[in-house]
């Protein structure tokens, strides 16, 4: 991957494009990844000087997103909307008392175990919301699978499978109800046409609310990382 040198060093993302007919860039709210976009015959280094001579906006933008966040004992977590400490514990379960995540075990691994609390609890969550939807809606769908997800929050494919940023656990439990009702919508609109939003006004009135969260808010979600943390040697 093309480098931007500099203090640090910046990764650039070539993306060639047969509709692309002139160098443009874009910076994930997500991740922070820099991507170019670039003619299908368009030489490397043309777009590289390109990206150079745009490195002070990518730097200001780059410099603007939120830190990232390695989880560990004694951070605090949003749990559907709730900032929870979190706490080791005696125990085999991961649990939630009061404002505490209690995390039994190696405390080096307490990211881990509260990403495997995460993803189980948005699971069940997220099945609850859409099998609703979807039942007032008279649509099933084919299955449901998470995945962390950079670009959207839940998406439906064609055969009506949906999938979700196991993220959304994270928001206010309405902002996943929301994103479920969205998707669950799109098994009877696959666009996003008036009728479309006719049929998410129907499943989840006053919707708006919950979507302008996610456009405030969600971009913090990412934020959070759930690798092993190291223990420090004495």
């Amino acid at each position: 991957m093309p480098l931007l040198p500099g203090p640090p060093p910046i990764e650039i993302t070539l993306r060639r494009s047969p509709h692309t007919r002139r160098f443009s860039l874009r910076i994930s709210r997500l991740d922070g990844r820099v991507t170019l976009s670039m003619p299908p015959r368009a030489r490397e280094a043309e777009a590289m000087r390109f990206a150079a001579e745009q490195e002070g906006w990518i730097r200001r933008t780059l410099a603007q997103m939120p830190a990232q966040k390695v989880v560990q004992i004694g951070d605090v977590l949003p749990v559907e909307g709730r900032m929870l400490r979190l706490t080791p514990a005696l125990g085999r379960s991961v649990r939630v008392e009061g404002d505490s995540l209690l995390l039994p075990g190696d405390p080096a691994l307490a990211g881990v175990r509260a990403l495997g609390f995460l993803k189980v609890l948005a699971r069940d969550r997220l099945a609850a919301a859409c099998d609703h939807h979807a039942g007032r809606l008279g649509r099933p769908y084919a299955r449901l699978t998470l995945r962390d997800t950079r670009s959207r929050w839940g998406s439906c494919a064609a055969d009506g499978a949906l999938m979700f940023s196991w993220r959304l656990i994270m928001a206010p439990p309405a902002v996943l109800d929301y994103v479920a009702a969205h998707e669950v919508a799109h098994l009877a609109e696959m666009n996003h046409s008036p009728a479309f939003w006719a049929v998410v006004e129907r499943l989840y009135p006053g919707w708006q609310a919950q979507r302008a969260w996610l456009h405030r808010e969600g971009q913090g979600l990412h934020g959070y990382r759930f690798q092993t943390a190291r223990v420090a040697e004495d």
